[in-house]
Parts: C-alpha cells; sequence; structure tokens
C-alpha cells in the first residue's frame, strides 16, 4: 500500500514496537526490530513513578482509531483533479491518508491526534514516482492556485507540517516516499544520485550492496528522507567521519513555482557567487521539492567498534569533549548525557544478563577498590563509535581513551557503548507510553561555542524546572541534557524535559509555555534557534532575532522572486 509500512497512526514509529507494561506490572519493549524487543525491563516502573510521582492505576485514555467523521471535509477544486487523471499520478482523498500527513511529531500534534483533531489538513495526497511527475504537479498547481506541502518521512518536530489554518485554497500533500530508487552510482568519484524520498535506511541497505554508505545517520534515519534532510539542513549521528548534509551534498535539483534550479556541473566547490544550494538547503518546503540529490558515498568501513567511558561529573566531560575537539581527533560519533539520562538508561536495563552487564553492578565492584570519587548520583557517561580500518581504529581508541584519563574518565566497555546508542532509537517510543500515564514530554536541541556549554546546560535545565513551579507542575519535572555533537568552535546540545500533568487543567498551552521558555533561555546564553532540527512553524518567532532584520529580508527576497503566489504555502520559516 501507499501509506507508510507498519507505521503507527498516532504514535512514533512501528506498530509492533512499542512499551507497555505486562500483567505484572513489568516493562516490556515488544517488537522484533529492536534489540530491547521482547525483553523486560524490571526497573523501569519504579524509575517512571520516582521520577514523575507518576501511578500506573492512573491511565489516560487516547481514542484507539481514527473517527473519520471528525475529519475536516476536503476543499476539491474540481479543474485541478480534472487535469491531475490526465497525468496518470497516483493520488487519494482518504481520510487516513489526509490526516497521516498532516502532522509531524511535535508533543501538541501527537496530543491533537489522541484527544482531537486538526482544524486544517491536506486535501488531497499525490504520489509522484519521479522528477517529472513533480513536474506536472508544480505546472498544475500553478495553473489552478493550489498549496502544495511537500512531505517526506514525517518525522519533523518544528510543526513543519502542519497545515496553515487560513488556508483557504486547495492543500496539496506531495508525497515523495515512491520517489525512492538510486539512479546511479559513481564509483571513480565516490558519488551516488538519488530521488529525494528514499528514507536514510533504505538508502544504506542498499549502497552498502555496491559495498558504499553515506554515513548519514540522524536519530530518524529509520523514517526521514533525504529530501528532507536537505531541506532541514539536517545533521548525522557520525559527521564527525562523513559531514553534516552540507558537507555530504555535490549536487541538487529542486522544483520551484519559476521552474527548475540546478547547478550545470557535478563539482565539489565553486566559487560562482552565493552558493544556490545553501538557498534550498534549509528552505523547508517554502520554495519548492528537491527531487534528486547526488551524494557523497564512501566504501563501508571495515571495522566498528563502541565504547564508553564515565567521568566523576559532567564539567569533567564536558572538558573531555573540548579537548578531543581541539586535538581534532573525535571518534565518529562521542556523545555525554548527563546524570539524569545515565539514571533512565540504568532504568531501561532488562532482565537478561548475557549481552548487558549491569553497569552499576560492575562500578559497584570497583568503588570498594579503586574509585571512591565516582558518585552515582552524580556520574556522567560518554558513548564512542570508532570505525574504519581496525588497525587506525585500536590506535584511535587509544588516542582518545589516554586523553579522558586525563579528566578523570575510565573505559566502561563496548556494551554501554552500543547500548546508549540503541537507546538513542527506542526514546521516541517512550513518549507515547509517557502519555498513557499523564507525563508529557519533549525533545529540543541547540548548538554552543564550547565556553558557553555548561552554562547554558545549567541555567536551561534550572529554567525548566523553575518555570514547572510556576506553572503549578505538582512534581518536579525530569530535565537533562546531552552533548550529541562536537566542532572546532562548539558543540550541539539536545535537553530532554517531561513532567507530570495530572491536576492541570491545559497542559499542552503550560508545556509550550515552559518549551518557550527554554528557548529564550538558550538564546540568552549564546546558543542557536537550532542546530539541525530546523524552525518550522514552532521556532518562527525568533527569525528576525537570529539572523537580523537584513538578513530575514533576503530570505524573504528569494522566496518572492521563486514563489510569488506562495504555492508553496506550509509557512515554515519566514
Amino acid at each position: 500500500g501507499e501509506r507508510g509500512s507498519g507505521a503507527g497512526w498516532n504514535g512514533w514509529g512501528y506498530n509492533d514496537s512499542k512499551f507497555i507494561f505486562n500483567k505484572k506490572g513489568q516493562a516490556e519493549f515488544t517488537g522484533k526490530r529492536y534489540r530491547l524487543g521482547g525483553m523486560v525491563l524490571p526497573t523501569f516502573k519504579e524509575w517512571i513513578e520516582k521520577t514523575f510521582g507518576a501511578s500506573l492505576e492512573h491511565k489516560t485514555t487516547s481514542r484507539a482509531s481514527l473517527n473519520v467523521n471528525d475529519v475536516p471535509p476536503p476543499i476539491v477544486n474540481e479543474e485541478f483533479l480534472q487535469d491531475l487523471r490526465a497525468t496518470k499520478i497516483s493520488y487519494s482523498q482518504d481520510a487516513e491518508d489526509r490526516v497521516f500527513r498532516a502532522h509531524g511529531h511535535c508533543l501538541h500534534e501527537i496530543f491533537v491526534l489522541r484527544e482531537g483533531m486538526f482544524k486544517r489538513i491536506p486535501d488531497i495526497v499525490v504520489w509522484p514516482v519521479c522528477h517529472e511527475d513533480v513536474v506536472k504537479i508544480v505546472e498544475l498547481a500553478c495553473k489552478h492556485n493550489l498549496c502544495i506541502i511537500p512531505f517526506g518521512g514525517g518525522t519533523s518536530v518544528s510543526s513543519a507540517l502542519e497545515c496553515p489554518e487560513e488556508e483557504k485554497r486547495m492543500i496539496i500533500s506531495l508525497d515523495t516516499s515512491q520517489m525512492n530508487r538510486i539512479l546511479w552510482i559513481d564509483e571513480k568519484n565516490l558519488t551516488a544520485c538519488v530521488e529525494a524520498g528514499i528514507v536514510g535506511q533504505d538508502l544504506e541497505k542498499q549502497l552498502a550492496e555496491s559495498g558504499f554508505c553515506t554515513g548519514h545517520e540522524p536519530d530518524s534515519m529509520e523514517f526521514s528522507s533525504l529530501g528532507g534532510w536537505v531541506a532541514t539542513r539536517a545533521s548525522g549521528m557520525k559527521k564527525n567521519i562523513y559531514g553534516n548534509i552540507e558537507d555530504l551534498v555535490i549536487h541538487i535539483k529542486m522544483v520551484t513555482p519559476r521552474g527548475i534550479v540546478e547547478k550545470n556541473c557535478q563539482v565539489p566547490r565553486m566559487s560562482t557567487g552565493p552558493d544556490i544550494h545553501h538557498f534550498i538547503m534549509g528552505s523547508e518546503g517554502t520554495l519548492g521539492v528537491v527531487t534528486e540529490v547526488t551524494i557523497k558515498i564512501r566504501p563501508v568501513p571495515e571495522y566498528q567498534k563502541y565504547g564508553s567511558v564515565v567521568f566523576p561529573n559532567f564539567e569533567r566531560g564536558v572538558a573531555c569533549l573540548r579537548e578531543v575537539a581541539k586535538q581534532r581527533c573525535a571518534p565518529a560519533s562521542i556523545r555525554l548525557v548527563d546524570n539524569a539520562q545515565f539514571q533512565f538508561g540504568h532504568a531501561l536495563k532488562p532482565q537478561v544478563a548475557s549481552i548487558f552487564t549491569s553497569f552499576l553492578d560492575g562500578l559497584k565492584k570497583f568503588y570498594i577498590t579503586k574509585f571512591k570519587g565516582f558518585d552515582p548520583n552524580i556520574l556522567c557517561v560518554a558513548t564512542l563509535l570508532f570505525e574504519g580500518d581496525r588497525e587506525k581504529v585500536l590506535q584511535h581508541e587509544k588516542q582518545v581513551y589516554d586523553i579522558a584519563t586525563k579528566f578523570g574518565g575510565l573505559a566502561a566497555g563496548e556494551d554501554n557503548g552500543q547500548r546508549g546508542y540503541m537507546l538513542t532509537f527506542v526514546i521516541a517510543y517512550l513518549r507515547d507510553l509517557g502519555l498513557d500515564y499523564y507525563v508529557i514530554g519533549e525533545s529540543f536541541e541547540t548548538s554552543v561555542p564550547w565556553d558557553r556549554v555548561l552554562d547554558l546546560c545549567r541555567n536551561v535545565k534550572e529554567r525548566i524546572v523553575r518555570e514547572c513551579k510556576e506553572k503549578g507542575v505538582q512534581f518536579a519535572p525530569l530535565s537533562t541534557c546531552r552533548v550529541t555533537q562536537t566542532y572546532d568552535a562548539g558543540a550541539c546540545v539536545y535537553f530532554y524535559f517531561a513532567f507530570n500533568y495530572r491536576g492541570i487543567s491545559d497542559p499542552i498551552h503550560v508545556y509550550e509555555q515552559i518549551e518557550r521558555a527554554a528557548r529564550e533561555e538558550i538564546l540568552a546564553n549564546g546558543g542557536s534557534l537550532s542546530h539541525h532540527h530546523g524552525v518550522g512553524k514552532l521556532r518562527k518567532r525568533w527569525m528576525k532575532e537570529s539572523i537580523s532584520d537584513v538578513g530575514l529580508g533576503m530570505l524573504r527576497s528569494v522566496k518572492e522572486y521563486v514563489d510569488p503566489n506562495n504555492i508553496f504555502g506550509n509557512k515554515n520559516l519566514l
């Protein structure tokens, strides 16, 4: 079918993968897709109850399925439909298809899905299968003055897919999922030309058949698309080796209301005025549809090794990451989680002894002898991923662990490292479980200069706690952070926060006020509006402050020239 295969309708990810509480009241993660699948998590219930003051006796109810009568009726332009049928491009006006593409994965969007309905959703979904189909759709939208909202993997966390309520024209959701082929692989130049609708895991799987990879692995890579990465200026976990999307892209073809925009050659760099790729990357669906992308590829690395390091506290951990960045010897990935996230990871420990040796128990043996200085309520953990030639990986590993030792870090094994990365993929499923028990949560990110990392982390976490108290949240929130990327001049920091909303009449409003305050705090501490999630409609109010009046005017003038009738009317960014 054309709808997302195996995707859940009102939560994250796959239908067969979710957190549940079994008859004994123990947490389990279902399905076979992840290493955690089918495992019982004996300490997780206690962690939820302790952290959120949540009780499993109090369960919220969300709708089991979509009520078609709740769905806003479609606005239909008959002349357009006639023209569309003549093109033989597949389309649907089905209520479920339309609702599925009316949202991304912001908290408020998922809340609406569970409890209400969007006021405005796409009126029709179309499935082009190639660049030429997209050209036809855009031409018809211009001819009939309709609105197009491009849709890739639907993993947006910036309200970018939300349909503007005041849009009176017919809204076309242009779903790129059927444009998912690798058109060619050029082994001499190590490039591949790929249609923009392919999702990350399929791209890597198909390239691997020829012995290659892009190495671009965002946490959403199971669902997010190449076109979406380009449109949002995405970043991947292994950017230290492979680069962010702007480093990976060699050539882009994009269909706009003014026509097709692309460069005339496939070269690594040019000096031909401001780079037009930088108008396309980060344009968030406001200028057109990316249809084909030439991307750099690399031979699949022969060797991969996980690792982890425990630090006595967060400050030491950050200092170590800073030094690694300074020496420019960062592994493929290096991440540092604070103590609250360490405790959380520990709570997700499965019952099996085999692959998951208990982290804390292992440390406890040490406490008595070597490391009296480690307090389990203060320590923090870095997870590492090395890849490349075996020989080089082992040298590299020694170099990084030697630096860690200077900052009081202790090697804590491969399993804990690997587990840390696996948790990244299942963490998104946790929100759906939380919502069943009056707990709402969200993550957001920023980039920040090195000398502001510690202040920013501390101030934002404290601000979240303070705002919750002031807004009448009755139980202290979970307010936690991790440093996920290092650069020469700074780092990317991710925050997770969640709270128990029992007793609050309008939890989403309260949540949005807290999130807004957290972003104000980030900006006040020298952090950016976004490192890789993008702006969408969620963060648009801060754009002027972020890039200056004139900067915003420059972007507006591009929009005005490329799309004077606002055919690409999702209202993101500007």
